[in-house]
């Protein structure tokens, strides 16, 4: 009984084996690809986020506003929740929040002063501002969440108030940069290089760095530099100016301000993203500038200004954008701006891929309207990237030191660079360097990092505001649509006596010019007539008469013009 007794105390002493928790980290957007970053660090029952993006869509993706990522894995864990982190308020990081916050609840949003307020101003607009609550941070702030403390840096970037993140878990320590370049003479804050040195010292197990120049060599340009050459041209220019660029390069913004009050030129501002920007940035005092020099839309009367040498004109449209102000002025379609010869138009931004094109068009048509035209180049610098080339990405490596690293942000060439460039370097090796892409997990535990299990990730392509998306279907029947048009047949049909009651009539849209074609659709009405005699010499239904209509009218279209338009068939029934 005694020894009993004393087994049991022995087992009741003994310390229970608490499972392993490991700390997983994933992409649901931003990897193989510029823009839609949304990053997420999950540790036992606690899921943060970092950025929820949108990408634009390029010209494959007829009547899509926005792409973004598909939220299905965070909707089916949205009890781990805890907190989204926003690093600076661009749209491929801030562009998603309206989405997200409908598609899940989101506790609490971190982000810096003007971040919030950009987000602010963002979900009011989209009329979503109840679902949102924040806490605004800067370098100094200390967050926990579980057993994950998370503390920032400041970085330089083309906006004001970008951070980056450095994450402590019980399995190792992640720092994330956020987008950021090297600039020792910023326009505003610098990048905390001390600060992310004593971060290497401590030890860093994995690196997540922006990776959007990697094959860009040597160091980004200073955005001083741009100032020189807005100088250069408010010096030079007779006439109005108009200038264009991003609307949340606020940097970019307050230096164009600040030159144009200089040099006495009265500001106009036209673009709906540029109003708000502007209207946030001087609220929060990011941006300065005279009440008397600056106007909208809605108090500029151009007429009244007799001396166009005192006139800016500051605007949406960089990446020719259809819609925005500077392609409707081009197009001479805007309301109140019409180009005058004399009039000098700078693009202060560079093409983002896919851009090339609608950017290339918009500057031909303002220049045969008269205007001079201005863009990055040798001569002058009026844009600068905000993203670090292979120098300050060098640096950054060495300054970080770390054990594993997943390059993010950027397409697969971009990623694979920034890999090579580590591992050329001798600061991490090539078997821990991961080049992952959107739904591959990395797997951290007890300061070691492998790959593990992939999880389902998909895409979402938006029309307007409704979050369902489009579907990939819907996305190639507009493609069918553009390339080879449509073709819809209608065929009165008796089905009681299985008889045509008239020969089928064809419709034509986007596929070929009536008056010079007629006959191939005249011969395809008789095509399909033919058919439809012998097949409703059976029983047959309905479904069966409409593919066959689509079979013989795509075989013969297809072989007289090697085109595969949408088929439509109309079946018009008789009634007793």
């Amino acid at each position: 009984m005694f020894m009993e007794e004393i087994i049991q105390r022995k087992i009741e002493e003994k310390p229970t084996e608490t499972k392993a928790i490991k700390t997983y980290i994933f992409a649901l957007g931003g990897l193989n690809e510029v823009g839609k970053n949304i990053y997420c660090i999950e540790h036992g029952g606690s899921i943060i986020i970092i950025d929820a993006g949108v990408k634009f869509p390029e010209n494959e993706l007829p009547g899509i506003d926005y792409v973004i990522p598909d939220y299905q894995y965070l909707i089916k864990n949205s009890a781990k929740i805890k907190a989204l982190f926003i690093t600076h308020g661009h749209e491929d990081h801030i562009g998603g929040i309206p989405f997200l916050l409908q598609s899940v609840n989101i506790p609490l949003i971190y982000a810096s002063k003007l971040t919030t307020g950009l987000i602010k101003n963002k979900l009011e607009e989209a009329n979503l501002s109840h679902l949102a609550h924040f806490q605004e941070i800067d370098s100094n702030s200390q967050v926990k969440i579980g057993q994950l403390n998370i503390s920032f840096f400041s970085t330089t970037h083309s906006i004001p108030d970008s951070l980056g993140l450095c994450i402590d878990t019980p399995n190792g320590r992640i720092v994330e940069t956020g987008d950021f370049k090297v600039d020792l003479t910023p326009i505003g804050q610098d990048i905390e290089l001390a600060k992310i040195a004593r971060l290497g010292e401590q030890g860093v197990t994995l690196y997540m760095a922006d990776s959007t120049n990697a094959e860009v060599e040597g160091s980004s340009k200073s955005e001083r530099d741009v100032s020189k050459s807005l100088h250069e041209i408010f010096k030079s220019a007779t006439g109005r100016i108009i200038i264009a660029t991003f609307a949340s390069n606020v940097h970019r913004i307050q230096q164009i301000i600040e030159t144009s009050v200089k040099y006495n030129r009265k500001i106009l501002v036209f673009g709906r993203s540029m109003e708000n920007a502007i209207s946030t940035g001087r609220k929060l005092g990011y941006i300065k500038c005279p009440d008397n020099y600056i106007y909208d839309i809605e108090t500029a009367k151009i007429s009244a200004y007799q001396n166009l040498n005192e006139i800016l004109i500051l605007c949406t449209g960089s990446q020719g954008e259809p819609m925005a102000a500077l392609s409707r002025i081009a197009n001479n379609t805007h309301k109140v701006i019409r180009i005058i010869p004399g009039d000098t138009v700078v693009f202060s931004s560079n093409p983002i891929p896919g851009n090339l094109a609608p950017v290339t068009k918009v500057i031909n048509m303002l220049s045969k309207q008269g205007a001079e035209v201005i863009v990055n180049n040798a001569l002058y610098s009026v844009h600068t990237s905000g993203h670090a080339q292979r120098e300050e990405l060098k640096l950054m490596l060495k300054l970080v030191k770390p054990k594993y690293f997943m390059p993010v942000h950027g397409e697969y060439r971009m990623l694979k660079l920034h890999g090579d460039l580590a591992n050329m370097m001798g600061i991490v090796n090539k078997e821990h360097t991961f080049i992952c892409d959107n739904g591959d997990v990395l797997v951290m535990y007890k300061g070691n990092v492998k790959r593990g299990k992939k999880i389902d990730v998909g895409t979402k392509y938006i029309d307007g505001f409704d979050i369902n998306g489009i579907d990939d279907f819907v996305i190639k029947d507009r493609i069918k649509l553009g390339n080879d048009g449509l073709i819809s047949i209608v065929v009165p049909i008796d089905l009681k006596t299985n008889t045509l009651l008239k020969p089928p009539s064809i419709v034509s849209r986007g596929f070929i010019f009536l008056k010079e074609r007629g006959e191939l659709l005249i011969e395809a009405e008789r095509v399909v007539y033919n058919a439809l005699s012998k097949l409703l010499k059976n029983k047959v239904t309905l479904t069966d008469i409409k593919n066959e209509i689509k079979r013989s009218t795509l075989e013969f279209v297809y072989e007289r013009t090697q085109r595969e338009p949408i088929i439509i068939p109309v079946i018009l029934i008789k009634h007793e």
